[in-house]
């Protein structure tokens, strides 16, 4: 049993970064039906902006007030990566937009590759490592054998998943920017017949699913201590399949399905073998798109004749 309850505990930390990541594809496979492969690079870019500003702030700051230095890489990770996905919003994607449909998808993954080799020339091949930050830990379970622990990082982890979640459940059912998404989401020549600038949403939807995957490239970067510029692939591959197996379109199904994909790779790796975690997860993802599939959460889509 303490086994078992250590590794979830570990399962939805990890599950709750694939989360943050899952809700960039969804909310843009949601409105404009493309599945944005760079997402995941973006991510990966985050936390390279992130462990720059950690290494200035904390330079400035000191040793003592890492909490601060975080709080603070968190909002400039955040608006820098915003920027940058609006940039390649602006550039890469709108001007493809009413071409056929595989033309976006090889632009995005034109730019996942741009990303990555541009990170690798300014920043080099090697893994980037990062100071010990939030290694304290609350011990839950006093056992000789096996004791169990939560560390400060993983409670920080899942509550930002858990209010990240609340607040842009709140923002796309209760206010005109969300009405104005799940209407281009429906039909976008119709919201523009009633006035919605699609463009600005479209634009907006990408803001906010680089600002979610900022907040997951921290997290990342406090979890690990390490980032590298491949680490946008396998991340994004993975949040990607957990937006697909909650159900892509639904933000509750995207956070889900990372904290299932997290859960399924850590009892995995703990019960088995950890070279057939990756097997496992999209073995169930399978599994469930053969019974259900549209995802666990998602919407069967009706076409109207």
């Amino acid at each position: 049993m303490e086994v078992f309850l250590q590794q979830l505990i570990n399962g939805l930390t990890l599950g709750s970064i694939y989360g943050l990541i899952a809700i960039g594809y969804t909310m843009v496979f949601g409105i404009i039906g493309m599945v944005n492969f760079a997402h995941g690079d973006v991510f990966m870019l985050s936390a390279f902006i992130a462990l720059i500003f950690f290494m200035l702030i904390s330079a400035w700051l000191g040793a003592g007030l890492i909490v601060l230095a975080l709080l603070f890489v968190l909002i400039l990770s955040m608006v820098f990566t915003s920027l940058w996905s609006w940039a390649i919003e602006r550039l890469a994607y709108r001007p493809l937009r009413g071409s056929f449909r595989l033309a976006p998808l090889i632009s995005a993954i034109g730019m996942s590759i741009f990303l990555m080799n541009f990170v690798q020339v300014v920043q080099g091949p090697r893994n980037k490592p990062t100071p010990p930050m939030l290694n304290q830990s609350i011990l839950l379970i006093d056992s000789a054998t096996y004791p169990v622990s939560i560390s400060y990082k993983q409670i920080a982890i899942i509550l930002t998943t858990v209010v990240l979640l609340s607040i842009f459940w709140y923002v796309v059912q209760k206010t005109s920017l969300g009405r104005a998404q799940r209407a281009c989401e429906q039909d976008r020549k119709m919201a523009a017949l009633l006035g919605i600038d699609v463009d600005r949403t479209i634009s907006i939807t990408f803001i906010i699913g680089a600002a979610l995957a900022a907040v997951a490239g921290v997290m990342y970067l406090v979890l690990y201590g390490v980032v590298s510029f491949h680490d946008g692939f396998v991340p994004g591959v993975k949040a990607f399949t957990a937006a697909v197996l909650g159900g892509i379109g639904s933000l509750p199904g995207a956070v889900l399905g990372g904290l299932l994909i997290g859960l399924i790779e850590v009892m995995w790796s703990a019960y088995f073998t950890i070279d057939y975690k990756d097997v496992a997860a999209f073995c169930i993802l399978a599994i469930v798109l053969v019974f259900k599939p549209s995802g666990i959460l998602g919407r069967p889509e009706v076409e109207k004749v």
